[in-house]
């Protein structure tokens, strides 16, 4: 992989609109979990802080519990904004069915302890790039959610321009979380070929 995190969600146009209108009362469970989850995740990544700038190493425990609070994220997030349908697992454990998806490259032989040391400075550029891709989304997921209770149909363009916001974010949260120690860029892969067809819907029953 040329990035050590990758971000992919998968297309599809039918969506339920039910399940669509009434997305933030089911994402309820999902955000008192993240919560929890968010607690432990960020002692574990102080942990990790530490034994990077002593030792120039993430040990392999701590980068695959930060690997997987970020996947459940990236996978919640999706979910809360109407990227996706299916209702996400609680853990981070990789799942290829899912359709929203993360990969990591595992941790790096050596890592930098200034750039680690100085991370919270050297995020300041992400952080902010971060804030302006949180709005893209917000205002997509308003204007998706008012096209799919409409029409049961999630436009690809619409699509596309949230996954931009959302990929970023999933990549900056692998930076913060100290996973990488190279700057998220703004787009990739999927990013970066939006637009071009997706794969086509398999016909199914219908849900609403």
């Amino acid at each position: 992989m040329s990035y050590p995190v990758i971000f992919v969600d998968d297309y599809t146009e039918r969506r339920n609109r039910l399940t669509a209108l009434v997305r933030l009362i089911l994402a309820i469970p999902l955000l008192i979990w993240l919560y929890v989850y968010a607690i432990v995740a960020y002692v574990v990544i102080v942990l990790a802080w530490f034994a990077i700038v002593i030792t120039g190493k993430y040990p392999r425990g701590l980068y695959d519990f930060v690997a997987g609070f970020t996947r459940f994220i990236a996978r919640s997030t999706s979910y809360a904004v109407l990227l996706c349908d299916p209702y996400p697992p609680f853990g981070g454990s990789d799942d290829p069915a899912y359709p929203v998806r993360m990969q990591f490259a595992g941790p790096l032989e050596s890592y930098s302890r200034a750039k680690t040391f100085f991370r919270a400075i050297l995020a300041i550029p992400v952080m902010i790039l971060r804030y302006v891709m949180g709005l893209l989304v917000e205002i997509g997921a308003v204007a998706a959610w008012i096209v799919i209770v409409i029409t049961g149909k999630l436009p690809r363009g619409l699509f596309d321009l949230m996954v931009l916001g959302t990929s970023y974010t999933a990549r900056s949260d692998a930076y913060l979380g100290l996973l990488t120690e190279t700057y998220p860029p703004f787009q990739d892969e999927q990013t970066r070929t939006a637009g071009t067809p997706g794969p086509p819907d398999v016909p199914g029953p219908s849900l609403a």
